[in-house]
């Protein structure tokens, strides 16, 4: 069984300027002179943190790491203004080319899987290969299974106590009612509505692990920070068309694509990445029988850090 690499620090750390209010964290870490990685982390909302560049072999890749808009070390941070799927495409793009970078690997999980399709259809060029796991394809169907059509006929305790929150009337748009609570001026509204989500989000998410009860995590203001992002992105339909991913795969590149996917992951679900991996011959499915969600557990780290050495000597 693999595990993570040993912990490094970033040889270089940056912030780049979007000629707007936010101002994007970003690092490099590893070899400078080795194969360009970047990792997308997931979300939205949420942010890259040391254990996302023991992924991959220090000696053979250079680490790219980035927080999105609002995003942990990003500032301002919560921010939703300027915030978009297409504003942080062009970030993408921007870092690689303030780092003199041709092509690169993309490194993806749940949301960041989805911002590395969709890249791949703005920059096809940029692409020298793509591991994707848990792919969320932001589809319609891929929101209401997580709110009101699939998970919560699996924990009707927790979904529950999700959607007390929010009025009766009020229910047929649940991302949208709490991102209306998310964006409140009443603080005590805001704290309810950002518990409440955590709550039901974590519930799903953290279900393999083995802890008898999800405790919210103890920073407020950042959990305010990223469920605000989470939802603004989520009320606005991720500002991509309907089925957008799945209806431009032909410009996607003939790269090598390693997908990976949990079998019990039931945040975002095996169909996914099953219908990406049919649709895209280049590419490799790995399904993780005893795997779900999140990349950290046992079975998703020898799954990813495998493709990660893998493509190491693909490319070396």
């Amino acid at each position: 069984m693999l595990t993570l690499y040993p912990e490094i620090e970033p040889n270089r750390k940056y912030y780049l300027d979007t000629n707007t209010i936010h101002k994007v964290y970003y690092e490099e870490s590893g070899n400078p002179a080795g194969i360009p990685i970047l990792f997308l982390h997931g979300g939205p909302g949420s942010g890259s943190n040391e254990n996302h560049r023991r992924y991959f072999n220090p000696e053979h890749y250079r680490i790219i790491n980035f927080d999105q808009r609002g995003c942990n070390r990003s500032s301002p941070a919560g921010i939703v203004e300027h915030n978009t799927t297409q504003d942080l495409l062009q970030d993408i793009e921007s870092i690689r080319q303030s780092l003199n970078i041709d092509k690169w690997i993309l490194f993806g999980g749940s949301w960041g899987a989805t911002l590395g399709l969709l890249y791949a259809q703005t920059q096809p060029q940029s692409i020298m290969a793509m591991i994707l796991r848990g792919s969320f394809l932001a589809r319609n169907q891929d929101i209401e299974w997580f709110l009101g059509k699939g998970a919560n006929r699996i924990f009707p305790d927790a979904w529950g106590r999700f959607i007390s929150c929010i009025p009766d009337g009020e229910r047929n748009d649940l991302i949208g009612a709490y991102y209306k609570r998310l964006i409140s001026d009443d603080p005590d509204e805001v704290e309810k509505a950002a518990r409440h989500w955590a709550d039901w989000t974590g519930r799903v998410v953290t279900y393999l692990l083995d802890i008898e009860e999800f405790i919210l995590p103890g920073d407020m203001t950042s959990l305010i920070n990223e469920i605000r992002i989470e939802t603004h992105y989520g009320a606005h339909s991720y500002f991509i068309d309907p089925n957008q991913i799945l209806n431009n795969l032909d410009i996607i590149p003939s790269v090598p694509i390693n997908f990976i996917h949990g079998r019990r992951d039931l945040t975002c679900t095996l169909d996914a990445s099953w219908d990406l991996h049919q649709a895209l011959p280049q590419s490799e499915l790995v399904i993780v029988e005893q795997g779900g969600h999140l990349a950290g557990e046992t079975v998703m780290i020898d799954a990813l850090v495998a493709a990660t050495d893998r493509f190491a000597r693909f490319f070396s």
